[in-house]
């Protein structure tokens, strides 16, 4: 079933353009909006945290180094989300999977899927 109200359009949709703005426009209080503040997050570096602070300086970090982001593919239904991406880091591309949890407008929780090996060695921190 496709969500067809923007509970979890909006929200998605804010997180990548907070990605693809760049680290000198990062907008700290829109991501924080966001993301509920027990933020559950997975990912192959980080592995899993909770919180959103935490989220948030690694989304910094991610930004700062990232050259570009393309869109490959996105499904939203009912309270979740799942993106396929390739971002362009200084020595590279590197490809990611996001799978989202979102209620009450806001992202619960994140899996993150990726080489964490590659993403170093294409200038990811």
């Amino acid at each position: 079933m496709i969500d067809t109200n923007d509970t979890v359009s909006q929200p998605v949709q804010a997180y990548y353009n907070i990605l693809t703005a760049g680290p000198t426009e990062f907008d700290e209080g829109r991501l924080r909006a966001i993301l509920a503040d027990d933020l559950v997050f997975e990912g192959p570096i980080a592995g899993h945290v909770v919180g959103a602070e935490p989220f948030i300086k690694g989304v910094f970090g991610f930004i700062d180094t990232m050259r570009s982001l393309t869109m490959l593919h996105q499904l939203r239904a009912e309270s979740t989300a799942a993106t396929l991406y390739d971002a362009e880091m200084p020595d590279g591309t590197v490809r990611f999977a996001e799978f989202f949890q979102l209620d009450g407008g806001k992202i619960q929780s994140l899996r993150l899927l990726y080489d964490a090996t590659e993403y170093r060695a294409r200038g990811g921190r």
